[in-house]
């Protein structure tokens, strides 16, 4: 699955007084209405995230460009975060030995 239907895939359920908002798919080819709305949401860039309040105004605009953008509650973000940072965590070395093998028994037998 890629990330696009990963981030669609997770609907906010439960009312948050704050969303996050993040814009998942590319401005350019959009229409220019479309672009206004992210642009008065300070969605410039692809993959950046900003938190607004769960007004009816921006449900509104969220409506508008909802194939673009993904809403997140504030659970939901602070669950991604901490899965992303875990998944960055520092794992302890992996350990190899470069040591020849001992001897196996069969190559006494041969002798």
């Amino acid at each position: 699955m890629d990330a696009y239907k990963a981030y669609k895939a997770v609907v906010p359920i439960a009312w948050s007084p704050n969303l996050y908002i993040t814009l998942v798919r590319g401005i350019p080819g959009t229409r220019r209405l479309h672009r206004r709305t992210l642009e008065a949401l300070r969605l410039g860039k692809c993959h950046r995230t900003v938190m607004r309040w769960n007004t009816p105004t921006v449900r509104g605009m969220l409506q508008q460009v909802k194939r673009l953008v993904v809403i997140e509650t504030e659970e939901m973000f602070k669950a991604r975060k901490e899965k992303e940072a875990q998944h960055r965590a520092i794992r302890p070395p992996l350990v190899v030995s470069h040591s020849p093998a001992p001897e196996s028994d069969s190559s006494q037998q041969a002798a």
